[in-house]
C-alpha cells in the first residue's frame, strides 16, 4: 500500500501515535509528550503552523481535550481532526484501557483526517444561539449529555460540555441547519 502524504504537521501526544500514523501516511508529527505541554511546545507548534500548517489530533479523552484547548488558545487558527471515542479503543485487552490515536485503524484515521476542521474565517458567522441549544435538547435537558456526545461524534468535533458547545460550533462555523440535520438522525435511533 502506498502511503498518503500529508503536508501539514500533525500534533499528537506521543511516539505510539506517531508510529501508528506513519504506518499509513507519509507525515511529520510533533509529539507533546502527553499532557506535559508547555510554553516551549506552544512556540514550536506555532512556528510549524506558520511554516507548514498544523493539524491537532489528540486522544478523545480529558488530557487530549486539555492539550487541544491549550493549543487553540495559543494558536487560534490551527486545524483540528477528531477521533470518536469508539475509534480509539485498544483492540487487545492487554494494551490497557486508555483511548488513543495509537489504537485507531486506517479507516478511522481516514475519517478523522477527511473531516479536518479549522476556524471559520472564510465562512459566515454561525447562526446558532444558546436558545437553539436549549430547544434542541443540547443543554438543560434530561438527555443533553447524550445528545452532545452524539452531535460531537456525528459532526466530528469531539465532545463538549454545555458551556463549550456553542463556542466550538461557532469556532468551526457550523450552522443551525447542519446541527438540526445531525440531530435528526439521533431522533431516529
Amino acid at each position: 500500500m502506498e502511503k498518503i502524504k500529508i503536508a501539514e504537521v500533525i500534533v499528537v501526544e506521543g511516539k505510539d501515535d506517531t508510529v501508528n500514523l506513519k504506518r499509513f501516511y507519509e507525515v511529520d508529527t510533533y509529539e507533546t509528550q502527553g499532557s506535559a505541554i508547555n510554553r516551549v511546545d506552544l512556540e514550536r507548534i506555532e512556528r510549524l503552523h506558520h511554516l507548514r500548517g498544523v493539524i491537532v489530533l489528540t486522544d478523545p479523552d480529558f488530557n487530549g481535550e486539555r492539550i487541544r484547548k491549550m493549543i487553540s488558545q495559543a494558536i487560534p487558527t490551527v486545524k483540528h481532526a477528531f477521533l470518536n471515542p469508539h475509534e480509539a479503543v485498544p483492540s487487545s485487552k492487554t494494551k490497557g484501557r486508555s483511548l488513543g490515536v495509537e489504537h485507531a485503524s486506517f479507516v478511522d484515521l481516514e475519517k478523522a483526517l477527511a473531516s479536518v476542521r479549522g476556524p471559520s474565517q472564510d465562512r459566515a458567522p454561525s447562526d446558532i444561539r444558546q436558545a437553539d441549544l436549549v430547544r434542541l435538547g443540547l443543554v438543560l435537558g434530561a438527555d443533553s449529555r447524550k445528545r452532545r456526545e452524539y452531535l460531537g461524534q456525528k459532526l466530528r468535533i469531539g465532545y463538549c460540555n454545555g458551556k463549550q458547545l456553542l463556542k466550538r460550533l461557532n469556532l468551526f462555523g457550523i450552522d443551525l441547519v447542519e446541527v438540526e440535520q445531525a440531530l435528526g438522525a439521533y431522533e431516529k435511533e
